[in-house]
């Protein structure tokens, strides 16, 4: 055999491109790449420059609650096409396409968990169904959710992440701004503890309603929130809106929200806060001139 052989490479040779997920990603903050598996370890944040990724529903009340201390309530209540409506499709068409896609049956799961030493009611609302958008039924599990608390005396904590509230509803859907927050005003009256947590994005009749009306607010970092979006306004005013206009950063600077809490530290931040503030409401009154004995967990201060 010469030393130009003409015989067959024993190196195997791929001549097409298989088909498939690599499992490699580029984060649209940072444009690193990271693998999936790195991401879904990391609790959906980015292990390079820490941006939050949306989280599922179920993932969302997993990194919450207890282990197995979940119990969802009012799962029976699904959306009806009261109205007949119909844009590029029927609205039922779409109700189906979105239950299909998503793992839950409407835009919010509610029920109550335990939050290391607490039993609480917990909302969470999942963009992945018609962007999280409040309908009748999701106005309705909450406000159930929210008179739930306010009977059993649980303190309540809603995450939110919504485009608002949904258009196939029409006049039905922005009623639920009102009933919502009808229902929080009694909670706030019996002097339970709410808290908001808001996520990306929170916008619309959610943040002009429930999102915004907790005892403290609290935000993931670099998360949207707004009633309109930033386009929306700069085409409206003619004008440019400052860097990082409507982000959580830059909502804390201005006074709309009371912190900003990473993800891996939600759960413990929340627990402190019910801790707190449940610790107030049994003295009287959490604000009151003579203070408290416990520690603020915004501050660090009595």
């Amino acid at each position: 055999m010469g030393l130009f052989s003409r015989d067959k490479p024993k190196i195997k040779i791929q001549t097409t491109k298989k088909d498939g997920f690599s499992g490699w990603l580029k984060c649209t903050h940072c444009n690193e790449l990271i693998h999936a598996n790195e991401l879904e370890q990391n609790s959906n944040c980015c292990p390079k420059c820490d941006y939050h990724y949306r989280l599922s529903t179920e993932d969302r009340i997993k990194s919450l609650s207890n282990p197995d201390t979940f119990e969802p309530l009012f799962n029976d209540l699904q959306p009806v096409d009261t109205l007949k409506f119909v844009d590029t499709e029927a609205y039922p068409k779409r109700l189906a396409n979105a239950q299909e896609k998503s793992s839950s049956n409407e835009a919010v799961v509610v029920g109550t968990c335990y939050l290391d030493k607490h039993k609480i009611a917990l909302g969470v609302l999942d963009f992945s169904f018609m962007g999280g958008s409040m309908g009748s039924v999701v106005g309705e599990r909450l406000t159930r959710l929210i008179e739930h608390a306010l009977q059993e005396q649980l303190p309540l904590i809603i995450v939110s992440t919504s485009g608002g509230a949904r258009m196939q509803e029409s006049i039905l859907s922005l009623m639920q701004m009102a009933k919502t927050s009808g229902a929080l005003a009694k909670l706030h009256e019996a002097q339970i503890p709410y808290i908001s947590v808001l996520t990306n994005p929170t916008t619309g009749g959610v943040t002009a309603s429930f999102a915004s009306l907790g005892d403290i607010i609290v935000a993931e970092p670099n998360a949207l929130i707004c009633f309109a979006g930033p386009r929306v306004i700069e085409q409206t005013i003619g004008q440019q809106l400052p860097p990082g206009a409507q982000k959580s950063e830059f909502l804390l600077k201005h006074g709309m929200i009371d912190c900003i809490i990473k993800r891996h530290e939600l759960k413990s931040k929340l627990a402190e806060l019910v801790d707190f503030l449940k610790g107030n409401s049994e003295e009287g009154d959490a604000f009151s001139s003579q203070g408290s004995s416990k520690k603020n967990p915004l501050t660090n201060k009595n």
